[in-house]
């Protein structure tokens, strides 16, 4: 399973989001938005949002952290 969290470390839905993958033993790839510029065209590119997190699951974009959907992409 491919998954990408574009984050700040200020966020707190953000690390809500790792949390919650965390405590899940998924790994995920986390790409920090606040100083990584073109992470964050990629990622208004992919959502349309400036707004984080923005998790990619299997190509499916989720705006913020949106725990059922992220349950029913991991099929759970």
């Amino acid at each position: 399973m491919d998954i990408k969290i574009y984050s700040t470390p200020a966020c707190p839905y953000c690390k809500m989001a790792k949390e919650y993958f965390s405590s899940k033993n998924v790994s995920y790839n986390d790409v920090d938005v606040s100083s990584d510029q073109a992470a964050l065209e990629e990622m208004v590119k992919l959502s349309g949002q400036m707004g984080v997190p923005v998790i990619v699951v299997n190509d499916e974009v989720i705006v913020g952290f949106d725990k059922t959907r992220i349950e029913s992409l991991l099929g759970q």
